[in-house]
């Protein structure tokens, strides 16, 4: 009797926190998850604790347009069914030799320690020094806003797209895009200050240049978020080129998480290391035809969950752009002494450098397919580098990154 009270209780306290709301923009000083709820917690070796919740009791029901959302526990279709020609071309491509030879795996650290029950969900427990920083939509939590071409100090022959942002990225427009996938070289790259990050991600924008919808996956270092410098899994998103919205993983409402295996924000394991076996991450972010929800595949094995439709305009038809590849986050970006703030893995943009490989989207005919075209960018050639490579390969590979401070980028 006293437990069927307790779950009674539970729920009512669910249900008001539910009601409660938050303003569009996501923000909100309380999350309705956190271990008075959590039906099982996990002490990672890493130090990080993750909180294995009950799938209603998610924070994206937080936000004013999910209160009456129903949860689709799977795509309504499998993108994942590749064709044969993909299969044989992925074998080629893996197969080639040991040293290119490149791991996939859906692994987190926490894993070692245990694992959550099904209709669960892994949520990483906010450390206490930072829920300041993370439990409200600021500058921590969203990437910073300023949108603005200008000329680089110190007459640096360059511009940047976005100020104090450092992109090299691969690029395709041109289509109505319903998803995109990559295999990212999960790397450790290093970040010099609390309020910098280095992220590597494939995402899909539609809307004018600065009040674009953006859903982004990856890998990222990001102290001011995750409160150490690991190389941990991410999303993100933004309604409005992070001006007044956005957020990384669940430190706003609205994604919604359905698989008990993946953690947002936990840390990535194992890491490739110099002259060692590389290791990869899959991400593909695919757009369900039936539902609108934008889902998140990682490892071609797991689906972590979606974006609800409900949350975007723009983006709740089509992408009209696919990007791949590194950012870097730095007041220090485009000027002298610039930041130290690595990209990829601190090398600029050759095979041994950051990678990404199988760039793939999905269009009208929900075939997932190499791009028709791609186009290499960066901000800061001589501090990240960006290179398109397809010549002499089985598959096209993009490689990007940089040490940012050098003899080359003072």
């Amino acid at each position: 009797m006293g437990i069927k009270l307790m779950s009674i209780l539970m729920l009512q306290v669910t249900l008001v926190a539910i009601s409660r709301g938050v303003p569009r923009n996501g923000s909100s000083s309380k999350q309705n998850f956190g271990p008075k709820f959590a039906v099982k917690s996990i002490q990672s070796e890493d130090g990080d604790v993750i909180d294995c919740i009950g799938i209603h009791n998610q924070p994206a029901f937080n936000h004013p347009a999910l209160r009456n959302h129903k949860i689709q526990m799977r795509p309504t279709y499998d993108p994942i069914m590749v064709t044969k020609n993909e299969k044989e071309t992925r074998e080629a491509s893996d197969h080639k030799g040991n040293r290119d030879l490149y791991i996939t795996t859906t692994a987190q650290i926490w894993h070692k320690s245990g694992s959550c029950h099904e209709v669960t969900i892994p949520i990483r427990r906010v450390p206490r020094k930072n829920k300041n920083k993370v439990t409200t939509v600021d500058g921590h939590a969203r990437k910073k806003p300023t949108i603005s071409p200008y000329r680089c100090k110190d007459n640096k022959s360059m511009n940047l797209l976005r100020a104090n942002h450092s992109l090299a990225i691969l690029h395709t427009d041109g289509y109505a895009y319903f998803g995109a996938k990559g295999d990212i070289k999960v790397c450790y790259p290093s970040v010099e200050l609390d309020d910098e990050y280095t992220t590597s991600q494939v995402a899909l924008k539609s809307g004018p240049y600065n009040q674009y919808e953006a859903i982004e996956s990856g890998r990222a270092v990001n102290p001011s978020v995750y409160g150490d410098r690991q190389t941990r899994f991410f999303t993100y998103w933004t309604i409005d080129a992070s001006v007044e919205t956005g957020c990384f993983d669940a430190t706003c409402p609205g994604f919604v998480q359905i698989g008990k295996d993946i953690a947002l924000g936990a840390a990535i394991y194992p890491i490739s290391k110099p002259n060692e076996l590389p290791y990869q991450i899959t991400i593909f972010i695919f757009k369900d035809p039936f539902t609108g929800n934008w889902w998140v595949n990682y490892g071609e094995k797991v689906y972590i969950g979606y974006w609800p439709g409900e949350l975007f305009d723009k983006l709740s038809f089509s992408a009209e752009i696919v990007q791949w590849g590194g950012e870097v986050y730095s007041a220090r970006v485009g000027t002298s002494p610039h930041t130290a703030t690595q990209m990829g893995n601190g090398q600029y943009a050759d095979r041994h450098a950051g990678t990404i490989r199988r760039m793939r989207v999905v269009q009208n005919s929900l075939v997932i397919k190499f791009p028709d075209w791609l186009n290499s960018y960066t901000d800061e050639y001589n501090c990240y580098d960006a290179r398109y490579r397809w010549t002499f390969l089985p598959e096209p590979e993009f490689y990007y990154g940089g040490p940012g401070r050098s003899y080359m980028c003072p």
